[in-house]
């Protein structure tokens, strides 16, 4: 299902300050992880995306090394930059054979430089902490990012995939406009632990991977993905756990579909009617005009029950990372 209706979707606040679209759009699959990408197609989508009213874009130095704050960068030269919300990251250091995290403030005042180079712009205005460095007492990290708020570099601070205690000391250190998790029907963890607490503390929730990496599309049916695409070695999509999941997906379309809706816009609203922003990480135009229906959608008390009794939480199969990624997430 196509939205062409582009009527701007609702907003919705960000910590105490900043003003987001209910559905923000994610650039990480324009650069790399799930198979070739188009950087015209990219740069277009990021363009429909603005002229639809999705004007909170999230990119990351980790993705691509560099190539999707590139590619965010391209698409809004020459556009207004204060119509748009941009949020990049930093903690993560790419190698040639792997990614080590670095919360060092040295790090960090060299890392903003970089990004705000690659992003041709003096500012971003949401800088995530993206990982938390387990050698680095988290209020040094968070202090070196405050120290870019003041020197303008930096509008406001979040941090991902940080544990609730962690949240709070980073939140007394700085206020947190918000915490970036990975959040959806497939991953629920955040829903009883990371949202009361943001809620608590008026801090926003971003949920990244609402669609779990495709799987809540409906459009991966068998595990034959290429050796660029992160998911060949992703547990949940593989061999007989990946057949389990499908027909659970399955399931949730005949919910989507008695909702009148796609599976992706029952998928996105479903994030959204439980508090947090979702950023779909569409890589094409057709992608994000079908998921941008979900952003004026409004899951009726039924139709989110009947979400529940086909997906509680621990209904899929298999954990969301491989070992070795693990490592880079704080529990």
């Amino acid at each position: 299902m196509t939205d062409t209706n582009t009527t701007a979707p609702p907003r919705v606040w960000l910590g105490k300050d900043l003003q987001v679209p209910v559905l923000g759009l994610g650039t990480m699959g324009m650069a790399e992880f799930y198979g070739p990408s188009d950087e015209e197609e990219s740069v277009a989508t990021i363009h429909r995306a603005l002229e639809l009213g999705i004007d909170f874009i999230d990119t990351a130095y980790m993705y691509g090394g560099g190539r999707s704050e590139r590619i965010v960068g391209k698409a809004l030269a020459g556009t207004d930059r204060d119509a748009v919300t941009l949020a990049t990251k930093c903690g993560l250091i790419r190698t040639p054979d792997n990614v080590r995290i670095d919360g060092s403030p040295a790090h960090i005042r060299h890392a903003i430089d970089e990004s705000l180079t690659r992003l041709g712009t003096d500012h971003v205005d949401l800088y995530y902490l993206h990982r938390v460095d387990p050698d680095v007492p988290v209020e040094e990290s968070i202090g070196a990012m405050s120290e870019l708020v003041a020197a303008g570099k930096v509008r406001y601070l979040g941090i991902s995939e940080a544990a609730e205690g962690t949240l709070r000391r980073a939140h007394a250190t700085h206020p947190m406009t918000a915490l970036q998790s990975e959040f959806s029907l497939a991953t629920r963890e955040p829903e009883h632990k990371l949202l009361p607490v943001c809620e608590e503390l008026g801090i926003g929730f971003v949920a990244w991977g609402p669609l779990s990496r495709g799987l809540l599309t409906g459009t991966v049916r068998e595990a034959d993905f290429g050796s660029d695409d992160v998911r060949s070695i992703l547990p949940r999509f593989s061999g007989e756990v990946l057949e389990s999941n499908v027909a659970l997906v399955d399931k949730l379309a005949e919910v989507a579909d008695g909702a009148g809706c796609s599976l992706s816009q029952l998928a996105l609203a479903w994030t959204m009617a439980k508090g947090a922003v979702p950023i779909q990480g569409a890589m094409n135009r057709a992608q994000l005009e079908e998921n941008v229906g979900a952003a004026r959608l409004a899951l009726s008390p039924d139709v989110l029950a009947a979400v529940d009794a086909v997906a509680p939480e621990g209904a899929f199969e298999g954990p969301r990372f491989h070992a070795p990624m693990l490592n880079a997430v704080e529990k």
